[in-house]
């Protein structure tokens, strides 16, 4: 394991991925070993491993190399070719359950990554340790005996895809149209879901558009992540332009959703999640479940919309894997879970219980269609036929997405920002005296303070000697955190206010704290952000002064 040390920091929280130089030949061999060892410690020895790659410049070699590797220890290779991560997850269920992906999903075109499946299930933190664990050094003459490797038809792979989804809409609306009358843009950000988009949405949807469609490992027009800021100027200006219905936008692999309505305003994660989340509820069929599943990161609005529906909304921490996790220790509870960062997961029985951005999309665009469907026979709104810009029939009584979304509670929010951790200043302290636990801390014991009495002995957080003494009295904790403050500290440190919340926490793909703040209005997402330095400043000047910069997003 000594010859791969560099390579220890591409084994992160949910998958293996860093930049494409850690990714030698050696390395990708060793991996397949370590590979084989952890799915004979689990008994799947000699069965079927389904492998897809993604459009980055090196994915398919890659995966050439583990099919080689992992078929000379005795597994059954199909090699699906260019696929989203879902599709794969999707094959590795027709098998024997398990599946290796070689992405980086929406990192820049210099990174490289992983993901895999196993027994229809994500790969744990105890997984990828492992890995690196079982790294096995290995020579360059390594000799393959490759055997029991197939090449499944790029045709076979998407119909079977498509017709898969197509059966869960045929049971769930039986008497809708055979196509939606929208006119959808889709952005596939030059990834994978070039493969499959045009041919999928054309059997379900009206009329197609596609931007950035040619796979394109160099990503011509930036990352392949469509929550980065600005990056969906091209499909708004599109949507506008073409008076579509709806914009789609998916990311590298095809496993995160962002939209855009037809009015061009891109829709906020926490609200599309709503949107999903009401679409999961109205559509029940396989179990009889209530729990709404949403990240630590979503917006303070988030429960209280989800409660009116007839959901119990239930807050986890920030992975779409911890989602798929939390999801299988709730089978009979939860219907559905997202994430801010654009990850939705369907837990009905109807289609693979995974984040699949296309399936997310279809469901969003068929349960609208129902909505317009139901307005209509209750004369809600009247259809009169018109014709767009170019000609083509545009049927007004088709229900809009800002006909839903205009109701939706106003909010302000920063992007997620992410502030670069001192490698120097985590050497001197032991984790417990983190930047996060030290906040933690902190807050408990200011709420401890209010609810108790007033502290005049100075009093430290912990017992690490780098920790500082603390005075405070209870009116100033009260100035820190009102008594009607809620905090949470499930994944860092979230903290939700009368009309805002914030939360700050340690990044799981970076050596970083990842930041995000929202108010109804900007003067409440500023009082939020200054409640969060004037706590920092206790303990961390540099951490509050950082906190002071980030900025609204607008």
């Amino acid at each position: 394991m000594t010859s791969f040390c560099k390579q220890r920091s591409l084994f992160r929280a949910y998958d293996i991925r860093g930049h494409h130089k850690l990714f030698t030949d050696e390395f990708i061999r060793a991996l397949a070993v370590a590979f084989a060892k952890l799915f004979n410690e689990l008994n799947f020895s000699g069965q079927t491993i389904v492998i897809g790659f993604d459009v980055r410049l090196k994915s398919e070699h890659i995966a050439q190399n583990l099919a080689k590797s992992l078929s000379t220890f005795g597994f059954k290779i199909n090699i699906l070719g260019l696929v989203t991560t879902p599709m794969m997850a999707f094959w590795a269920q027709e098998f024997d359950g398990h599946g290796i992906m070689v992405t980086a999903s929406h990192s820049d075109k210099d990174t490289l990554g992983i993901k895999w499946v196993m027994d229809n299930a994500s790969a744990s933190e105890a997984n990828i340790s492992a890995l690196f664990e079982n790294l096995a050094e290995t020579s360059k003459n390594f000799k393959l005996t490759p055997k029991h490797i197939a090449y499944l038809p790029a045709q076979e792979v998407a119909n079977r895809y498509i017709d898969a989804i197509a059966q869960v809409f045929t049971k769930i609306y039986p008497k809708s149209n055979p196509k939606l009358p929208f006119t959808i843009v889709i952005d596939c950000m030059n990834g994978a879901t070039c493969c499959i988009a045009k041919a999928l949405f054309s059997r379900f949807c009206q009329r197609v558009i596609l931007i950035n469609d040619t796979p394109d490992g160099k990503f011509p027009n930036g990352n392949p992540d469509p929550t980065e800021p600005n990056r969906l100027a091209e499909l708004q200006q599109s949507v506008i332009v073409l008076e579509a219905d709806l914009g789609l936008a998916f990311d590298g692999d095809g496993d995160r959703l962002m939209i855009v309505d037809n009015r061009g305003k891109v829709v906020a994660p926490d609200h599309l999640l709503y949107l999903l989340a009401n679409a999961a509820m109205t559509c029940q069929h396989s179990i009889n479940a209530n729990q709404i599943l949403f990240d630590i990161k979503c917006s303070h609005h988030l429960p209280k919309l989800l409660t009116a529906l007839g959901a119990e909304p239930v807050m986890t921490r920030t992975g779409s894997s911890i989602l798929r996790q939390e999801l299988d220790n709730r089978q009979d509870r939860a219907l559905f879970a997202g994430e801010l960062s654009g990850h939705f997961i369907f837990n009905d029985g109807l289609f693979i219980r995974f984040d699949d951005a296309i399936y997310a999309s279809l469901r969003l665009l068929f349960w609208l269609n129902n909505q317009r469907y139901q307005a209509l026979q209750s004369h809600q709104i009247r259809s009169k036929a018109l014709t767009d810009n170019w000609g083509e029939p545009k049927p007004q009584h088709c229900y809009q997405l800002t006909d839903i979304t205009q109701s939706l509670p106003l909010m302000v929010s920063t992007a997620d920002h992410y502030l670069p951790l001192d490698n120097a200043s985590t050497d001197k302290a032991p984790p417990a005296c983190s930047i996060v636990t030290h906040l933690a801390l902190f807050c408990q014991y200011l709420q401890s303070l209010v609810i108790t009495f007033n502290h005049t002995n100075p009093i430290t957080l912990c017992s690490c000697k780098n920790c500082p003494k603390i005075i405070i009295s209870k009116s100033q904790a009260l100035q820190l955190l009102p008594k009607d403050t809620v905090l949470s500290c499930i994944d860092g440190v979230r903290l939700d206010f009368a009309r805002g919340f914030g939360v700050i926490r340690k990044s799981n793909t970076s050596h970083s704290l990842t930041v995000r703040f929202a108010g109804d209005s900007l003067a409440d997402l500023l009082d939020v952000r200054a409640r969060f330095v004037a706590l920092c400043q206790w303990f961390d000047a540099d951490l509050a002064q950082n906190i002071a910069k980030v900025a609204p997003q607008y």
